[in-house]
This record gives C-alpha cells, sequence and structure tokens, in this order.
C-alpha cells in the first residue's frame, strides 16, 4: 500500500508541475503580439461586415506588425482618426489600439525590439492560410 501512495503523490506533484508551467502569466511581448491581432482581425471584420458604414472605408487602414517601428505612427494615426466616432465598433477599436500604443511606449518599452522601420509594409497586410475548421 505503501509504493502505491509514494506513486500517487509523484503522479500529483508531476502534474502539479505541469499546470504551473503551462499557466504562466503572459510576457509583455506575448501582450502586445495579441493584442495587435486582435486589433487587426476586428478591422479587417468591420471592414467586411455586410453593414459596413460608409465612414469605416475612409478610416486610415490598420494593418499592425509590432516588429515594425512606423507602427506606433500607424496607431497614433488611426486613434487621432476624425471620423466614425459615433460608431461603437470603431470606438471600441480605437480604445484597443489606444491600449496598445499605451502599452508599447509605456510598460513594454524595453523588451520589444524593432526589426525593420518600413511604413509601407504597413499598408499591404500579410495573408496567413486559413486555419483548419
Amino acid at each position: 500500500k505503501l509504493p502505491t501512495m509514494k506513486m500517487l503523490l509523484r503522479l500529483i506533484a508531476l502534474l502539479s508541475a505541469v499546470l504551473l508551467t503551462s499557466s504562466a502569466p503572459p510576457t509583455c511581448y506575448s501582450r502586445v503580439l495579441a493584442l495587435s491581432k486582435e486589433i487587426t482581425e476586428s478591422f479587417r471584420d468591420l471592414q467586411t461586415s455586410r453593414d459596413v458604414d460608409p465612414c469605416v472605408e475612409t478610416l486610415p487602414r490598420l494593418y499592425l506588425d509590432i516588429h515594425n517601428y512606423c507602427v506606433l505612427a500607424k496607431l497614433r494615426d488611426f486613434v487621432a482618426y476624425p471620423r466614425c466616432d459615433r460608431l461603437l465598433q470603431v470606438s471600441a477599436l480605437k480604445e484597443k489600439a489606444r491600449s496598445l500604443y499605451t502599452i508599447m511606449i509605456s510598460y513594454c518599452r524595453r523588451d520589444l525590439v524593432f526589426l525593420t522601420d518600413d511604413c509601407n509594409a504597413l499598408e499591404s497586410p500579410v495573408l496567413f492560410p486559413a486555419a483548419p475548421s
């Protein structure tokens, strides 16, 4: 009975260790990356919506690459864009963009590495293959 108890305790310890390592808090980089993808996808969904408002077509393009230094200017321009504030989806998107900008310049400033400063690259999104359903 004692060896079975030891084996059970070892199994519990192993499972606890696995759970602790998989539940590590997100890094600043992972948070910025996830939020930028979320914003880019929300913008794409907004533009392809059936009930798209005409002002949405005038919004600055919002493809975000957090490895491109120009992303900071892109976020500032989008947040400062004066039109479409009456639309809840656009207001929510601007708020997320403002949050991402704040996180990047305040909290993650020392953690981020910009690999390029090619502003034209942010005008053409890189299309990723659709996930299998």
